[in-house]
């Protein structure tokens, strides 16, 4: 359980998670990915299997989205989703949209598992511009699996800019991030969003790039690079572990086109967000960073100028690497992968039944929170911590300050109390607030009833009626006592308010005055 502020220790967390994770042969949580595949037609069918669901020293590529761009038409999109339904390993759920491209230039596919992902629809988005950028992005709408409808709500936009240095090149770059971007700020609050894209853009001072990530009046459809890695990335080794193109061709491993970026609300350290720490720049020593999940797939940093290493590439072994030069053939590119912590569930008592309590002391009863998420589907590790608050109605007290519960832990338990002093019925109730998206607020509601002191009887006053049970509880006990009067409280007994309460023979004096008076 943690109490206060809890971002730093959720991302002492999930760096803790993000180690076990890339010793893993799968992700936990969702995966997601953006795969510039390169001119295809088919084919390639064993060398797509190997780089997908190929395994080395633990690791597999794996994932669960994949935002596809140079599929060239529908029976080549469908040749890839039977290959990646009939690799090994392979959960073979596969699906896909795919979006025509205009004459002359590739279709975008988005292909999907639908054992973790539910299609919702998409939209091609754009219009007339001057210039008129040749491909529109394309905005694909997914639910996650085992979530109530708009919840978890996941909106991927996918993208092959143009490519080029030229004034032309870059303002139809600049066209298509505006389009992007416009179309970010209409969607409700409740989405989060991806953009996974060949970008063409070869330095993050591009005006293109900065229109998707700068600030501006309206943020809504702001996107973050979440490895926090801006600069001039085309032929510069210092950025030699997110190069993605070219694996094979003459010009090798020298450029950043292939990139990730996700809405502020996916890097919050709350709910539905990214494995890592997007405060942290990607680490320009290791490919093995352990702040992020992103990944450029089989680089391991050792190409830079040069084709992607085979032998001895520390990353994905020589097989794997040498099956993504393959599907690249000339000119491709690697794939980019990022894992999303799916959104934590959050459950709870329902109710806390007090019962019969003496006046005048103090009575807590345990409530227990804890994050119910779906292990078996996301994994120990894929599933975000919960984090809430309580708030307390009048005459009900509860812990103060932000609490996190993280899946298969014990629940938390808090000491929730009432307000004793009035005699009565009482009735209450603890708001728990959370970052769970199914359920934001959830109420807890607390019923007792307020008792005087020697009320044996719990007839709500002390009378001659009161003699015999007390006398069993003084002389025959708890047990004795209970069964005699079951739903009333053995502690109204205690007419002296020991700590811890008591009855004995000190509370009979006290107990015939409150009967003679």
């Amino acid at each position: 359980m943690i109490v206060g502020d809890t971002s730093l220790a959720r991302r002492v967390v999930v760096t803790a998670a993000l180690l076990a994770l890339t010793q893993t042969a799968t992700a936990d949580g969702l995966r997601i990915a953006t795969w510039n595949i390169t001119n295809y037609y088919g084919g390639r069918i064993s060398d797509i299997q190997t780089a997908v669901y190929g395994e080395f020293e633990g690791r597999s590529f794996a994932p669960d989205i994949i935002i596809a761009q140079e599929i060239m038409d529908l029976t080549a999109a469908q040749e890839m989703r039977d290959a990646l339904n009939t690799a090994t390993d392979s959960p073979g759920d596969w699906a896909l949209q795919f979006v025509a491209g205009d004459v002359g230039y590739e279709g975008t596919t988005l292909f999907y598992r639908t054992g973790t992902c539910i299609y919702r629809g998409r939209l091609v988005i754009g219009g007339s511009g001057t210039p008129v950028p040749p491909r529109n992005p394309v905005r694909f709408t997914l639910w996650l699996q085992g979530y109530d409808f708009e919840t978890a709500v996941l909106a991927c936009y996918a993208s092959h800019m143009k490519a080029g240095s030229t004034s032309t090149d870059q303002a139809e770059r600049l066209t298509e991030a505006r389009w992007i971007r416009d179309d970010a700020q209409t969607l409700a609050d409740h989405y989060h969003f991806v953009l996974g894209a060949d970008l063409n853009i070869q330095s993050s001072s591009e005006a293109a790039y900065q229109e998707l990530i700068e600030s501006q009046p309206n943020n809504d459809g702001r996107f973050f690079d979440p490895i926090s890695t801006p600069g001039s990335w085309n032929n510069n080794c210092s950025y030699r572990f997110v190069h993605t193109q070219d694996p094979i061709g003459a010009g090798g491993m020298d450029d950043r086109y292939d990139q990730l970026l996700v809405s502020d609300n996916l890097i919050d350290d709350s709910g539905f967000e990214y494995a890592g720490d997007a405060t942290q720049p990607y680490s320009t020593t290791t490919w093995n960073d352990p702040f992020h999940s992103y990944r450029a797939w089989g680089n391991d940093g050792t190409s830079c100028n040069t084709s992607l290493r085979t032998t001895g590439n520390t990353m994905v072994g020589a097989t794997i690497a040498q099956a993504l030069r393959n599907v690249a053939t000339t000119g491709g590119h690697l794939p980019v992968f990022l894992d999303l912590l799916v959104p934590p569930k959050i459950d709870s008592d329902a109710l806390l039944l007090f019962g019969a309590v003496p006046q005048d002391t103090v009575a807590e009863s345990p409530l227990s929170v804890w994050n119910p998420g779906d292990t078996a589907l996301w994994g120990p590790d894929g599933i975000a911590d919960l984090d809430y608050t309580l708030a307390p109605s009048a005459g009900v007290t509860a812990p103060t300050g932000t609490f996190s519960h993280a899946v298969g832990d014990a629940a938390n338990v808090h000491q929730i109390g009432i307000d004793t002093s009035t005699l009565g019925t009482f009735f209450g109730w603890v708001t728990i607030d959370s970052d769970s998206p199914e359920e934001p607020v959830r109420t807890v509601y607390i019923d007792g009833t307020v008792r005087p002191r020697g009320d044996m009887d719990c007839n709500g006053s002390v009378g001659f009626e009161d003699i015999n049970p007390f006398v069993t509880a003084l002389v025959d006990g708890q047990i004795a006592y209970d069964a005699q009067q079951p739903g009333c409280n053995y502690y109204l007994g205690d007419m002296t308010g020991d700590t811890p309460p008591s009855v004995g023979f000190e509370d009979i004096n006290p107990f015939v005055d409150a009967l003679l008076n």
